[in-house]
């Protein structure tokens, strides 16, 4: 097989096939390791408090209302309530990100959970200034309930005294979180 074939085979694995072939590798060429880290640590840390912030927000405001009213009300099995389902909808756009956010703090990277806080944070604010997403208006506490749930969350990882008032002088735009945080 040629290499450019051995090239093209890998690169049509599936996510958990290509997982396995580098644990393997890793596995019998321990020097690589090193490259691997390396690497890894590129991508991870190929991240930006505004690209964060711009990812959450445009998932936040590509909620869909008529998702919503599809997925309450009267249901095969049984009633869903409207507000409760806008609130789970609102929380699963912003699971993702709060997911990579406290995910980097258990990897000790606190400066990239520190922009992951920042940026939900900024995009939460954005989101409560103006969106165009009729869903809005069936959660409309949920940005500052949020801003408090992800510094809460994010709180838990032990972040040094310099980043958390970094983080609250931004979470001062929102007057509600504020007077809850303090």
């Amino acid at each position: 097989m040629t290499p450019s074939k051995r090239k093209s085979f890998i690169q049509s694995l599936n996510a958990n096939e290509k997982s396995q072939v580098l644990m393997a590798l890793l596995a019998k060429e321990p020097t690589l390791v090193k490259k691997a880290y390396d690497i890894a640590m590129e991508i991870v840390g190929d991240v930006s408090v505004d690209d964060i912030s711009d990812d959450v927000y445009c998932a936040l405001n590509s909620l869909d209302v008529f998702e919503l009213y599809d997925s309450s009300g009267r249901t095969r099995d049984g009633y869903v309530d409207p507000n409760d389902r806008a609130w789970e909808m609102f929380e699963e756009a912003l699971y993702p990100f709060t997911h990579d956010m406290t995910l980097n703090q258990k990897r000790a990277l606190p400066s990239i959970a520190k922009m992951y806080c920042i940026g939900i944070i900024k995009a939460l604010l954005r989101y409560k200034e103006g969106n165009s997403s009729e869903l809005s208006d069936w959660v409309p506490d949920a940005p500052d309930e949020s801003i408090i749930n992800v510094v809460e969350e994010w709180k838990r990882g032990n972040p040094s005294d310099d980043d958390i008032a970094e983080v609250m002088e931004i979470v001062e735009e929102s007057s509600y979180a504020e007077q809850y945080l303090k």
